[in-house]
């Protein structure tokens, strides 16, 4: 019983793990490549869903009806 391990070494060398091992080799590269890939949906995320609320509002946003107050606010002058 004295010599056998008490575990089973395991080796991570499977061909589908092989491509990650650059992204987690160190830590620091890890985090930064989380930390980017973070801010980069935040962006995509933020665009489309601005595109989708200016889309469904239409006609109802400051930006759409502001042209018609401002000329009003002009002619009263």
């Amino acid at each position: 019983m004295a010599g056998r391990p008490l575990y089973k070494q395991v080796t991570n060398s499977s061909p589908d793990t092989n491509h990650r091992g650059f992204l987690v080799r160190k830590n620091y590269v890890f985090l930064g490549v989380i930390f980017a890939s973070a801010f980069a949906f935040e962006i995509g995320f933020d665009k489309t869903a601005d595109k989708l609320w200016d889309a469904s509002n239409k006609g109802r946003q400051w930006k759409d009806i502001r042209a018609k107050y401002v000329e009003a606010a002009d002619d009263d002058e």
